[in-house]
């Protein structure tokens, strides 16, 4: 399904996805978000009775995704935004929105990774500078996975979000290659694929359920089923 065959001779470098190609993102945010409401339910008691419902505090926080259109590069600061309002509406002190945010985060660091998430980094690390590239939050020092990566980049240290060209520019030039010596693999077929495409980057879309490429032009260089294809693949 490749426009153009994979060429591992040209790689000096890889930029890689976090949420959803070495860890599961929903079940993270889910228990991120139970953790605090429990913390809410002991210092804004209003707030947890007024967001108590399944959901409610990622309903609000879509919805500040509408109203800051701003934010939406720095998921860390939406996200605090977003409780910022819940407690203003519930009529607690709007400062909670710091402490609050600040364990929702320590959580949202805990991540059960896929199984194959550590031999590929070990696999990839022993070879080339790899750079975490990513449009969310989190933190590779804090997951635990710091020392195989040369370099991270956020959407939110960016000042951009993928697929926006610029953002995987930035992760070449801290690997320290041209755009069109790098290898990107992500499992987002849009944010990773298309958008790593459209930058000059050789492209690995990680497509562990088995979809057809959804986009009309270009297809990724390569598609993998798992982490696991990797060294097959690159040898």
């Amino acid at each position: 399904m490749s426009d153009a065959a994979l060429d591992p001779s040209r790689i000096r470098a890889i930029t890689l996805d976090l949420d959803d190609t070495l860890w599961p993102i929903w079940p993270t945010i889910a228990r991120a978000e139970s953790v605090l409401q429990s913390w809410l339910a002991e210092h804004a008691p209003a707030t947890r009775a007024l967001y108590a419902e399944p959901g409610a505090l990622r309903a609000i926080r879509d919805r500040m995704d509408q109203q800051r259109p701003d934010l939406r590069h720095d998921l860390a600061a939406l996200r605090r935004e977003s409780i910022r309002l819940a407690l203003t509406h519930a009529g607690d002190d709007p400062a909670l929105a710091e402490p609050a945010f600040e364990v929702f985060f320590e959580e949202r660091q805990r991540v059960d990774l896929f199984e194959d998430a550590l031999p590929a980094l070990e696999y990839l690390s022993s070879r080339w500078p790899v750079v975490a590239l990513s449009n969310g939050n989190a933190d590779v020092q804090r997951v635990g996975l710091g020392r195989y990566f040369h370099a991270a980049i956020s959407a939110r240290e960016a000042g951009v979000a993928k697929p926006d060209a610029r953002i995987f520019h930035l992760g070449a030039q801290a690997a320290g290659v041209p755009a069109a010596q790098v290898l990107h693999i992500g499992d987002d077929a849009h944010l990773d694929g298309v958008g790593a495409l459209q930058a000059g980057l050789q492209t690995v879309w990680l497509n562990r359920e088995g979809a057809g490429w959804p986009h009309a032009g270009p297809a990724p260089h390569a598609t993998i089923g798992s982490l696991g294809e990797l060294s097959r693949l690159l040898a």
